[in-house]
Order: C-alpha cells, then structure tokens, then sequence
C-alpha cells in the first residue's frame, strides 16, 4: 500500500458497516461523516447534543441528516457511554471519537460491564503518508500505552503487524526505536528494543522482519542507512515504527502533521473487540475520512 487513498478504494468493496460516533458536534467530523456518506463507505450512529449536531451539519453545505439515527445525550460521557453500549450490543461495528478528550472515550472502552476490552493488549495505530516516500508508514504506540514494558511492546508490535498484513504488506518490515543502533544500559528504549529483536528471533513474533534499537533516520531513509553502514533488511525500508514510550509516537506524529506539508495520516485502536477511530481533535476531516475507511477494513 503506497497511499491513504487506497483505503477508501478498498473499503468502498466492503458491505456497509456502521459508525457509533461519540460526541460528534465538529465540524471536522461531520465533514468526514459527509464525505463517508457520500462515498458509500458506511453508516452512522451520532451520540451527542442533537441540537447542535443539526445546527452544524446546516452550515456543510448540501448535509442532510436525515438519513442517520441520532441519540440525544446530557452530556460528552454519556455519549461515550452510549455509543460504547451501541457496538457492545452489535447494534454497530465501529465506535468512532469525536470533540471529546481520549481519556473519555478510553474509559467507556474499558468498562468491564459494557466496554470491549479482550485479553489483548489495546494499542493505537498511526497511518502515516509522507511525500518523501513511497510507502504507508505505521507508527505505534502514540496514544494508548504510555511506558511499555517489553512484553507489551511485543504485543504492540503484534498488533500494527496484524493490521499491516491486513492491509495487503505481506511481511511488513519493524522498527523498534531509539536514539542509536546500539545496546547502551544508560538508554532504556535500547534496552527494550534489543529484547523485542530477540524475541521476534526466538519465534515470539513472526511474519515480519524485526530491528532495534534503531533511530528513526536509519529506519526510514536508504542513504542514512548506508552512511551508518547498518545493514540490517529493515534500515532504510522500514513500515512500522514501534516507539519505546507514547511521548516518543507523539511527538514524531504531530512533528511530521504541524512540520511538513502534504503530509496524510489515519489512526486507530486496535486489540478491541471492534475498531475504535481515535485521531487528535486537531486532526483535519481528511484523517478522520481515512481513519473511517480503514475501520472499515478491518471489519
């Protein structure tokens, strides 16, 4: 896959699903859910201040909401809530985050009673589409774990490879991050990495190639790569970036978002018994189009 636009293609193939969308009186989500509609790509359910939601879709030019089901909520949390309930109940495929703070809507996902924990770890995927290259870029974990241990970055990297397998990359290629190529006891992430490398190594993770600790110009970039004579299959050609803590996926994220231009991204949660679309509220209504497709997919 070389480009977000591939989602939608793909997804349009797919039968319909439906989107529980929390909280979504934006105009950036009700753009998206505009632009899905008008696609075909899927359904939706709105949980939120009805009011408001209909006075929004009024200033999109040409919205019509009548076609969609909207369940009048007091407030941000009990929209979570109930949007939540709606895909626990089957009643929908997707719970998508809209104007609301993660932490919110994570915490209705995690409900024991109503939410969609499993026994996996839950773990959130960037799409990342930069011009320089001409490939996806997968980049986990930015939103969910914050400090993970080894065992929970194997299982992070389980899940982006899953979901990069999904996405037709046959034998994706990790990156496990730090700042250097080698083991330093002072540079945790290092640690970490090295013992992820070894467990992909022992079998522990398998259809894909694994490196690390490796910096992310050695990962992503061929003449960095061979400058540092790291002749790893992965330097240079790496898919998925796994960072050592959710500040590192972060702060990469929103430097290539707010730093480059032309620059297009989806994100997800997955490990739960549903998709969850979560992308920042400042992400544009573009992201949100993709995010909504590639959920889509993963259905």
């Amino acid at each position: 896959m070389k480009t977000l636009n591939e989602l939608i293609k793909y997804a349009q193939n797919k039968p319909n699903k439906t989107i529980a969308v929390a909280c979504p009186e934006d105009h950036e989500v009700l753009e998206a859910v505009k632009e899905a509609t008008l696609l075909n790509l899927c359904d939706f359910i709105l949980f939120g201040n009805e009011e408001k939601i209909k006075y929004l879709s009024k200033t999109i030019a040409n919205f019509d909401l009548g076609n969609y089901k909207i369940v009048n909520t007091k407030d941000s949390e009990t929209a979570c809530m109930e949007a939540v309930k709606c895909v626990s109940k089957g009643e929908a495929n997707v719970v998508m985050k809209g104007l609301v703070d993660t932490a919110v809507i994570l915490k209705k996902v995690l409900d024991k009673d109503y939410g969609l924990r499993t026994d996996s770890i839950l773990s959130h995927v960037m799409l990342i589409e930069l011009p320089k290259f001409e490939r996806i870029i997968f980049l986990s974990d930015g939103a969910m774990n914050i400090d993970p241990d080894v065992n929970q970055l194997k299982l992070i990297t389980i899940n982006a490879v899953s979901l990069a397998r999904a996405l037709y990359i046959s034998r994706p290629k990790v990156a496990l991050l730090s700042a250097i190529e080698k083991v330093n006891p002072k540079m945790p992430s290092s640690v970490k990495a090295h013992e992820v490398e070894i467990m992909a190594e022992n079998g522990e993770i398998v259809n894909c190639d694994v490196c690390g600790p490796i910096a992310v110009d050695v990962a992503l970039d061929k003449e960095a790569a061979k400058i540092k004579n790291i002749k790893n299959p992965v330097a240079g050609n790496a898919d998925i970036l796994i960072a050592p803590f959710i500040e590192v996926a972060n702060a990469l994220y929103k430097g290539w978002v707010f730093g480059c231009d032309n620059v297009k991204s989806a994100g997800i949660i997955v490990g739960a018994k549903a998709p969850i679309v979560l992308t920042s509220r400042a992400d544009s209504h573009e992201s949100k189009l993709y995010s909504i497709a590639l959920s889509v997919l993963m259905n």
